[in-house]
């Protein structure tokens, strides 16, 4: 074993999953509390799961989100309580305990008005309340744990949970055609890479070189618009001959949604690869990995 152990909120979740299989792998001991456990809502709860873990938890996980970006519109009091309040709360009991801590933020913070890559330093405006709620998570997180690591990520995808991939991949034998947005831009992003990324962090943390706290940008490599992430998750079917459908371009203003998205969101990841001394992974690498456990599970 690693000698120390990791207490995660969030079990079932996207990078929630991944942390759990990539710790068994690297005979890390994780701690996972799932709702069941620790109502994300009860700051109490919280407090305790934290000062009552044992003595070998050197860093604390929050894997946990209210990640419904159009339902937050009109569910504003559960994404503050569940992006905001409850990430407060497992920082200043981190603090208070000693523990680092891990907290996952997104890139929509910003507003997609710019046409460079973002940096950490950048200024933010969220468009939506789920972009304010995580900002408002940032800032607590940054007020209660001087030392916080805060990763930005974007677009995530993954075998696991709910994700544009797994939508997709859902539609892929029930459609001929599909219309896909292609003027918003982002970065796709693993949730397997950044489970990788958070594992690295801990690791350095129990060392004589740990990573400052702070804010860092978490993506997949090559920026893409929806329209050309679906075109290579269906290439993947068209190599392993499954159907696939045939996909058309079509505007933010052809595909309503409650909550505006921005429409450039590339995160430029140059700080964290300098600390880690590594390049991200390219997104596409993941996708037949996806694939693959989401046959074998009999979804595709």
């Amino acid at each position: 074993m690693a000698g120390f152990s990791i207490l995660q909120f969030g079990q079932t979740g996207q990078v929630g999953r991944e942390l759990i299989g990539q710790a068994n792998l690297r005979n890390i001991n994780i701690i996972a509390l799932g709702r069941a456990d620790v109502d994300l809502v009860d700051d109490i709860a919280i407090t305790q799961a934290i000062e009552n873990a044992s003595s070998d938890v050197r860093f604390v996980v929050n894997a946990a989100a209210y990640t419904a970006v159009d339902d937050a519109e009109s569910d504003q009091d559960a994404a503050f309580r569940t992006n905001h309040l409850a990430p407060a709360a497992m920082a200043k009991a981190c603090a208070s305990r000693g523990l680092g801590f891990i907290h996952l933020s997104t890139d929509y913070v910003f507003d997609g008005s710019g046409s460079v890559p973002y940096r950490e330093q950048d200024a933010v405006s969220p468009l939506g309340v789920y972009g304010h709620s995580k900002l408002a998570g940032e800032s607590a997180v940054r007020m209660a744990h001087g030392s916080a690591i805060i990763l930005r990520t974007s677009w995530v995808f993954s075998p696991y949970g709910k994700n544009f991939l797994k939508t997709m991949l859902g539609l892929a034998s029930r459609r001929d055609e599909l219309s896909v947005v292609s003027d918003q831009i982002g970065c796709p992003t693993s949730a397997l890479a950044i489970a990788d990324v958070i594992l690295d962090l801990v690791c350095r943390h129990n060392t004589s070189n740990p990573v400052p706290g702070g804010v860092y940008n978490v993506c997949g490599v090559e920026k893409s618009s929806w329209y050309d992430f679906a075109k290579a998750i269906f290439k993947e079917l068209e190599m392993r001959e499954l159907k696939r459908p045939v996909v058309y371009p079509v505007t933010t203003e052809e595909y309503p949604t409650l909550a505006a998205r921005p429409k450039y969101s590339v995160l430029d990841c140059g700080k964290i690869e300098a600390v880690l001394d590594r390049a991200l992974p390219p997104w596409r690498d993941a996708i037949p990995r996806c694939v693959d456990v989401l046959i074998a599970e009999g979804f595709i």
